[in-house]
């Protein structure tokens, strides 16, 4: 059946315009102001924004870690994605066995019959050789257009800087990107033992831990490494002022080098790792000051940062209490498994649905970024950089019809009970927000209806990506 969104204001990364949209077969087939189609159905959009859906490139969804599992899976993790407004996730693929053919089927058989929204995959490289030097060329093949190596977690997810240096070549040569995790693992070791040894456990020694110092020093080490290689970068989670000013530096000197941020470190510091339950803020990188919040808004206003993405790694406070999850109790070993000992907490935080909701207000509200901008960082860009655009991020006609109808008025009082997360906290408990999806939709399918959910797991598509910009 045809759609017809009447009578809204579409937001593009360029422009805001009054116009409608028709939808048939999945996509968006006609933009165009005041449409009469006698035989389409009408979604009204009077009063409200029409954005393309969200697109969040960087995800952990059913996650292994710390002898428990990440509480969203690739169903509960999408749905809470689509009620914050994005339809597009990227998950990451761990190298957990050899070769790594075997690890995209065993993800496969995780995700393909859950997936409520679309989505694609990146590939940890943690481990290095010639066997694997051969099968990173084959990735594209498979979809899979996007690694991530990691300068921390020694003996676990760490390549040395030479075969980091290698992989990146590879990957150049390939038309692969490299994503970057940059902290200083031997730098963290040892700060680690040493606070063990003098017995501070608690969640802010965390931080403490993995000073911000090693990140900007990691991530100047991921520049060089592009340079030398002349292979794209990609650093995730960007957390201090320091990598705002690598980026801008490598970028002005005509470096292939990008950058995403995530919301908890535009809103949260070490000091909220002090809190009595400061175990819900440990993730790594970890939170770091007010400084550093406001050079990364800093760099999203004036376009040094290309993306915001979440890092959506979400486990349970208190796993050992269960909350109710679609009618059914669920409880999943958590962030209790770490009292006592700060190295023992998971970390991870959720943040998917949240992602769109929270920088609405934080970032259009407070008049830091125009309604563009906004989808720029939040869609367009990281479809752009992915592989995906215009499919993805786009209101274009020949685009999915990925759509978040958008009231810019609507007033919530967020936190646990309006996110959908399949966890028992929310880091934006008790905010005042303004602005939120009403409506949405992926390929023409309503998902979201004022609050309603119609999606199911096994409609979400695996996006078979080519490569991406360079942006």
């Amino acid at each position: 059946m045809k759609q017809l969104i009447k009578g809204g204001t579409l937001v593009t990364e360029f422009e805001m315009f009054a116009a409608d949209i028709l939808i048939d077969d999945e996509k968006i087939v006609q933009v165009q102001p005041e449409l009469d189609v006698p035989d389409a159905k009408i979604i009204p959009a009077h009063g409200k924004l029409v954005l393309p859906g969200g697109v969040d490139p960087h995800v952990h969804l059913d996650l292994p870690m710390f002898d428990t599992v990440s509480s969203d899976d690739h169903y509960t993790g999408m749905k809470a994605a689509a009620f914050g407004g994005t339809t597009t996730v990227i998950d990451f693929i761990p190298q957990d066995v050899a070769p790594l053919r075997e690890n995209i089927d065993r993800w496969h058989a995780r995700a393909d019959a859950k997936a409520a929204v679309d989505f694609s995959f990146h590939m940890n490289i943690t481990r290095f050789d010639d066997q694997v030097a051969r099968e990173i060329s084959a990735l594209p093949a498979e979809g899979i257009t996007t690694i991530k190596v990691f300068t921390a977690y020694n003996g676990r997810l760490r390549l040395p800087d030479g075969d980091i240096f290698k992989v990146m070549r590879i990957a150049g040569e390939q038309g692969i990107l490299t994503m970057l995790h940059a902290e200083n693992g031997d730098v963290i070791d040892t700060l680690v033992a040493e606070a063990l040894a003098a017995g501070h456990t608690q969640s802010e020694w965390h931080a403490r831990t993995r000073p911000g110092w090693g990140a900007v020093e990691a991530f100047l080490r991921g520049v060089a490494f592009s340079a030398t290689a002349n292979a794209p970068l990609y650093v995730v989670h960007m957390n201090m002022a320091g990598e705002v000013d690598q980026l801008a530096y490598a970028r002005d000197r005509g470096l292939p080098v990008m950058g995403e941020t995530c919301p908890q470190y535009l809103f949260f510091t070490e000091d909220d790792l002090r809190r009595p339950d400061g175990a819900k803020w440990i993730c790594s990188p970890p939170m770091r000051s007010v400084q550093d919040n406001d050079a990364l808004w800093k760099g999203l206003t004036a376009g040094i940062i290309q993306t915001v993405a979440t890092d959506h790694c979400p486990f349970f406070y208190r796993g050992d209490i269960p909350i109710i999850y679609e009618g059914s109790q669920v409880a999943i070993p958590g962030k209790e498994l770490g009292g006592g000992d700060f190295t023992k907490i998971p970390n991870g935080l959720p943040g998917v649905g949240d992602r769109m909701p929270v920088l609405w207000t934080a970032g259009v509200g407070a008049q830091r970024l125009t309604p563009s901008r906004f989808v720029a960082l939040n869609a367009s860009n990281p479809a752009k950089i992915f592989g995906l655009y215009p499919r993805k991020g786009s209101l274009q006609p020949g685009a999915d019809a990925d759509i978040a109808i958008w009231d810019p008025q609507l007033h919530v009082d967020y936190g646990v009970k309006v996110a959908q997360h399949r966890t028992d906290y929310n880091l934006y408990e008790g905010w005042a927000l303004t602005g939120m999806p009403v409506m949405v939709f992926l390929r023409g399918h309503c998902l979201v209806d004022h609050g309603r959910w119609f999606g199911r797991p096994g409609m979400g598509q695996f996006l078979h990506r080519a490569g991406g910009q360079v942006i």
